[in-house]
């Protein structure tokens, strides 16, 4: 497998929406598919998208260990043509960092439930409900697929960090949830 080069913010393939995965079958999908997972492991990282390999098709790559998922491991997962829906209207606020915004960190409302479609490599409908940190993986990664970053999300940048400063950050964050 082969280690991708990243895409930083600033390169068009991150402001574009994504074209659909025609067949996910297709060998160059599948080495597409393991490179990804190998440079989101090696980065380290708990999601990527294609977009953020300069590779403009919808799929993701996850992989959330128990210790941040708040329970179990998600083992490494790749959802192609994913589409996602919120369960309820529960909003959770947490930090979030990307591979294609390296040294900073932002606090960015999410749904606290979603629910996910997509297609495996095999070509099988897939589907399930996440929550959680699980959760907060999957619309990042969602939102690359449609031109989207993290910082577009925020509703204040006052709560934008390099990650040395970003325990300030928390507890301004702490200090205003309190008012």
């Amino acid at each position: 497998m082969a280690l991708l080069k990243i895409a930083r913010m600033g390169h068009p393939v991150l402001r574009a929406r994504a074209e659909p995965v025609r067949d996910p079958t297709d060998p160059e999908v599948r080495r597409l598919a393991a490179d990804m997972l190998d440079t989101m492991l090696d980065a380290p990282g708990v999601g990527l998208a294609a977009p953020q390999v300069h590779r403009s098709v919808r799929m993701i790559t996850l992989h959330v260990p128990a210790d941040r998922s708040g329970g179990d491991t998600v083992s490494p997962t790749v959802l192609v043509n994913p589409e996602i829906e919120a369960v309820g209207d529960e909003m959770e606020l947490g930090f979030e960092g990307c591979l294609s915004i390296p040294g900073l960190r932002g606090v960015v409302p999410r749904h606290a439930r979603i629910r996910y479609r997509a297609i495996d490599l095999e070509g099988r409908p897939l589907e399930g409900e996440a929550q959680g940190f699980h959760a907060r993986v999957i619309q990042h990664e969602f939102d690359h697929l449609d031109g989207i970053l993290y910082i577009d999300r925020m509703p204040d940048l006052r709560f934008l960090a390099f990650n040395e400063e970003a325990s300030h950050v928390a507890e301004a964050l702490r200090a205003l949830k309190e008012e």
